[in-house]
C-alpha cells in the first residue's frame, strides 16, 4: 500500500532521485504506526486477504510460504493458521521489529521467520511453494511492490507455485465532481454576498483545482457517469518487469445521462484463485470503500455530456523519471464530438523530497 495523502502541485524543478534515496523514502514511510493502523483497519482489505488465504489452505498446508513486504506480519500469521509449514516474512522497514513481537505473541515463532531486509538482497534456505503479498498502491502501481513480487517469483517460487493474489485488473470511468463544481461556481457568488465582483477568479481556481496531480479521493456511485471499462490486466504468473514500464490500454465508455465530466477515475481489483469461485478484492466506487479509495484525474475543463455520449481513448501508467517508485499516468481522450486531448498526471514535487 502506498503512503500518499491529498496532493498539490509546485512549480519547482524536479530532480531525479538515486535508488538508495527512493528506497529510504519508501521504507521510512512504513516505520510509523499510522500506515499499519490504516491497513489493518481496512476490513475489506484484511478480511479478503484472510479469506483468500484460507480458501487456498489445501495449497498452503504443509508448504513453504514467502510473504513479500510482510509489514506487521498479519498475512504471514494467516498463512501459518492455514497450515503452512514455514513462512519467510520479509520486511525491510523497522516495522519488522514489531512483526517479530507479534509473531512471538501468537506463538508462531517456530513456523514464521521474520527477515529484516529488502527482498532483492536475501538468501533463503529453500524454494517456496507460495508467494503472498499485499503489494498494491494507489492506482495499483504507485509505490507498489510488484517489482519485488516478480523478482521473488522468478528467483524463489517453485514451478507451478501459487501467487496470492494471482491477477490484477485496472478500470476507468468518467465522473462528475459536485464539490469541484461548487468551488468553481463560488467566485461568481461573491459579488452578491459582499458587493465585490471576483468572477475573474474562476479561471485561476480551475487551473489550481483541475491540475496535473493524481488526486486520491473516495468517489461515490452517484459521481460515476458510465459503466466501468477495464483497460489492463496483469497476470502475476507471467507479467514481466519490462511490461511494468508501460502498462497501457484503450477504453470506451457511454455516459448514462446529462451531466458534466470533471475527471476520469481509475481503480483496480485483485483476484485470489479458489476451487469454486475466485475471490475479488475491489477498490471500485461501486463497492465498499477501502484505504486505496480511487485515483482521480481532472480534465483541464469540465465537459457537458448527454445520454450515450462516448468517452474513449488510451491510458498509460509508467514510472516517473524522478522517482521510479512513483507512477505517472498519461491519458489521450475524446469526449463526444470534441477533438482529442492529452494530459499527463504525476506525483507533486513535495513527495520527491526526502522526509
Amino acid at each position: 500500500m502506498a503512503n500518499l495523502g491529498k496532493m498539490s502541485q509546485h512549480g519547482t524543478k524536479k530532480r531525479k532521485l538515486d535508488r538508495s534515496t527512493e528506497d529510504y523514502m519508501y521504507f521510512d514511510s512504513y516505520s510509523d504506526v499510522t500506515i499499519h493502523e490504516e491497513m489493518i483497519a481496512d476490513t475489506v482489505r484484511t478480511n479478503t486477504y484472510r479469506m483468500g488465504i484460507f480458501k487456498n489452505s489445501k495449497s498452503i498446508e504443509g508448504k513453504v510460504v514467502l510473504d513479500v513486504g510482510a509489514g506487521t506480519g498479519v498475512l504471514s500469521l494467516f498463512c501459518a493458521q492455514a497450515g503452512a509449514r514455514k513462512v519467510y516474512a520479509v520486511e525491510a522497514s523497522s516495522i519488522a521489529d514489531q512483526a517479530v513481537r507479534i509473531v512471538k505473541l501468537n506463538q508462531m515463532e517456530d513456523r514464521i521467520e521474520v527477515i529484516k531486509a529488502t527482498l532483492e538482497t536475501i538468501e533463503l534456505a529453500e524454494q517456496v511453494d507460495v508467494i503472498v503479498s499485499e503489494w498494491m498502491g494507489y492506482a495499483l502501481l504507485h509505490e507498489s511492490m510488484l517489482n519485488s513480487v516478480i523478482f521473488a517469483r522468478d528467483k524463489w517460487l517453485k514451478p507451478g507455485g501459487l501467487i496470492l493474489p494471482c491477477r490484477a485488473d485496472l478500470y476507468i470511468a468518467p465522473i462528475n465532481d459536485l464539490v469541484v463544481e461548487g468551488r468553481l461556481n463560488f467566485w461568481s457568488t461573491v459579488k452578491g454576498q459582499y458587493g465585490v465582483d471576483m468572477s475573474c477568479m474562476t479561471d485561476f481556481a480551475r487551473k489550481c483545482i483541475m491540475n496535473k496531480d493524481i488526486t486520491v479521493n473516495p468517489v461515490t456511485v452517484e459521481d460515476v457517469l458510465s459503466h466501468p471499462c477495464k483497460f489492463a490486466e496483469l497476470d502475476l504468473n507471467t507479467v514481466t518487469l519490462e511490461q511494468l514500464k508501460d502498462v497501457r490500454g484503450v477504453f470506451s465508455c457511454q455516459c448514462f445521462g446529462s451531466s458534466s465530466i470533471h475527471a476520469l477515475c481509475v481503480w483496480f481489483t485483485v483476484t485470489f484463485p479458489a476451487e469454486e469461485k475466485a475471490l475479488v478484492l475491489s477498490t471500485s466506487p461501486f463497492k465498499p470503500e477501502t484505504h486505496w479509495k480511487q485515483a482521480v484525474l481532472y480534465l483541464d475543463d469540465a465537459v457537458d455530456v448527454m445520454q450515450d455520449t462516448k468517452v474513449e481513448g488510451e491510458i498509460s501508467l509508467y514510472p516517473s523519471e524522478e522517482n521510479s517508485r512513483h507512477i505517472c499516468i498519461r491519458v489521450d481522450y475524446v469526449i463526444g464530438e470534441q477533438k482529442k486531448h492529452s494530459k499527463t498526471f504525476s506525483i507533486p514535487d513535495q513527495y520527491l523530497e526526502v522526509k
